[in-house]
C-alpha cells in the first residue's frame, strides 16, 4: 500500500498537515460510530429490556405441579431407601416366615383334599356334574349418554393429537406421544370430568402442540381445569405417601432404626405361630 504522506515527496507542508488532519478526523469519527453502536447495543440489551409478562394462571399451576412432583418423588425415594435398610436387618426372618407360610398353605390344601375324599366315601355324597357359573353385571356410574360422551371426547381428541400426524418432526412427535398417552390413560382410568378437562386442555391450546386448522372448529364447552385436577391429585398422593408407616417412622421416631426391633418382634411372633401350625399339620 503506498504511503499516504510520501507518495509525492515534494508536497507543501501545509498540504501534508491538511491531509493528516482529515485522516485523523475520519479515523476518530469511525471509532465514534463503533463505540456508539456498542454502547447502544449494551444499553438496550442490559438496561432497557422490555418488561416480562406476568405468568398466567396455567403457568403458575404448572410450576406448582412440578414442585409437588418433586416432593412426591423425594418422599417415595426416602421410603424406598429406608425399606431397603430395614430388609437388610431382618432378611433372614422374612425368608423364614415366607417359607413357613408356603408350607402352611400346602398343609391346609392337603387337609381340604383329605376331607373331600372322606365325603366321597359317604353314602349321601353326590358329585357335582358341572361348574356353576355366577354371572355378575358390572356396575357403572355412567349413563349410556355419558358413556357416549366419553367415547366422543376421546375419539375427537386422539384424532388431532395422534403421533402419526406429527411424524415429520421428532420433537413434535415426542410431544404428541406424551399428550396421546395421557389422553389414553385418562380415558381408561379417569372420570368423565377429568376427560372433559383434558379435552378442553388440548383444544384450548394449552399443551404446546400446534394443531391443524380443523381443531379450531371443535366446540369446547368444559372449563380447562386440567392442571388444577392434576394439582389436587398430587396433593392427595403426597398425603397418602406421608401417611405410610415407613414415612411416619422416618418423621416421627427420634431414631428410625429402633423400628427394626419392632419388626423383629413381629416376625419372630409370626414364625412361632406358623411353626406350631405346620407342626400340627405334619
Amino acid at each position: 500500500m503506498p504511503d499516504f504522506f510520501c507518495d509525492k515527496p515534494h508536497q507543501n507542508p501545509r498540504q501534508i498537515l491538511d491531509r493528516f488532519a482529515i485522516c485523523s478526523f475520519i479515523r476518530n469519527f469511525g471509532y465514534s460510530i463503533i463505540y456508539f453502536y456498542q454502547y447502544a447495543f449494551f444499553y438496550m440489551s442490559e438496561q432497557h429490556q422490555p418488561p416480562t409478562a406476568a405468568p398466567t394462571e396455567q403457568q403458575k399451576l404448572q410450576k406448582e405441579i412440578q414442585q409437588l412432583q418433586q416432593e412426591l418423588a423425594a418422599i417415595e425415594r426416602k421410603k424406598q431407601d429406608f425399606g431397603t435398610v430395614l430388609r437388610g436387618h431382618i432378611s433372614d426372618l422374612i425368608i423364614e416366615e415366607q417359607e413357613l407360610f408356603v408350607l402352611y398353605k400346602q398343609i391346609k390344601k392337603a387337609k381340604k383334599n383329605k376331607r373331600l375324599e372322606q365325603k366321597k366315601r359317604g353314602k349321601n355324597y353326590k358329585e357335582s356334574t358341572g361348574v356353576s357359573v355366577v354371572t355378575t353385571t358390572k356396575k357403572t356410574a355412567l349413563s349410556p349418554e355419558e358413556q357416549q360422551e366419553r367415547k366422543r371426547l376421546y375419539r375427537e381428541a386422539i384424532l388431532h393429537v395422534h403421533p402419526d400426524k406429527f411424524s415429520m418432526s421428532e420433537s413434535a412427535t415426542d410431544l404428541a406421544t406424551e399428550v396421546a398417552s395421557r389422553l389414553i390413560e385418562i380415558y381408561k382410568t379417569g372420570t368423565l370430568e377429568s376427560l372433559r378437562a383434558y379435552h378442553a386442555h388440548i383444544f384450548k391450546g394449552n399443551t404446546a402442540m400446534v394443531l391443524d386448522d380443523t381443531a379450531t372448529k371443535i366446540k369446547v364447552h368444559a372449563k380447562d381445569n386440567y392442571w388444577q385436577q392434576e394439582k389436587e391429585a398430587l396433593q392427595k398422593a403426597i398425603a397418602t405417601a406421608k401417611n405410610h408407616q415407613l414415612y411416619r417412622v422416618l418423621t416421627d421416631y427420634p431414631n428410625p432404626l429402633t423400628f427394626v426391633d419392632e419388626l423383629k418382634a413381629y416376625y419372630e411372633d409370626r414364625i412361632t405361630k406358623l411353626k406350631k401350625r405346620t407342626r400340627k399339620g405334619l
